[in-house]
């Protein structure tokens, strides 16, 4: 694939987003829009990627038709966390947490986000009609210096786990941070070694 794109087009549905962008690159081949992921800007692309969005969108099959749309005959491709499985940031926490309170497990991203499983994207590819449709995991190492650098970013409360986190009194907190420590394959010098996987998924629009 060309590394010197004549031009590049990003979008985002926040307003407040796009205009950082815009503000903050420079290069003119590249331009935002503010639309949503199943009404993208008129193409043919040569390629259309949807960078840890899918799991997100309401209709992802409706997304993945728009993305097929857009490229014409070119790459459509994606790539999402594995919440399910090795996204062990997040694992670690829903695992504990649903192991004490089982109904916690309807916040848990592994079961409200299907698709993060790569037969489940190779499935949305096929049903868009795409062909030469290949996946893999992209392994990214996630390395805390010790249990509250892996702890801290749970009680920002935002979003479904530092929510649920913050929802917790002091007491039931506390429990749920050792349930999660006990766990976690804490080195020696108290440093904690995990995988974040995302799966991608690629495949060629038309015919």
């Amino acid at each position: 694939m060309d590394c010197e794109p004549a031009e590049v087009v990003g979008i985002d549905p926040s307003e407040g987003y796009v205009a950082w962008a815009a503000a903050h690159v420079n290069d003119p081949r590249a331009q935002f829009e503010v639309t949503d992921a199943t009404h993208l800007p008129d193409g043919p692309f040569d390629a259309v990627v949807s960078a840890l969005v899918l799991n997100f969108v309401p209709d992802p099959a409706a997304a993945v038709t728009a993305m097929c749309e857009a490229a014409a005959s070119g790459v459509v491709g994606a790539y999402v966390w594995d919440y399910a499985d090795r996204m062990e940031l997040m694992r670690y926490f829903w695992d504990a947490a649903v192991a004490l309170d089982p109904a916690a497990a309807e916040l848990d991203e592994g079961v409200r986000f299907p698709i993060c499983r790569p037969e489940r994207l190779e499935a949305l590819w096929r049903e868009a009609g795409m062909t030469e449709i290949s996946s893999r995991a992209i392994d990214v190492p996630t390395i805390f210096r010790d249990f509250d650098d892996f702890w801290s970013p749970f009680l920002g409360g935002q979003a479904p786990a530092p929510g649920y986190a913050m929802s917790l009194d002091e007491g039931r907190r506390a429990i749920l941070s050792e349930r999660i420590r006990s766990m976690l394959p804490i080195d020696q010098d108290g440093s904690i070694r995990l995988v974040a996987r995302a799966w991608a998924v690629r495949g060629r629009a038309g015919s």
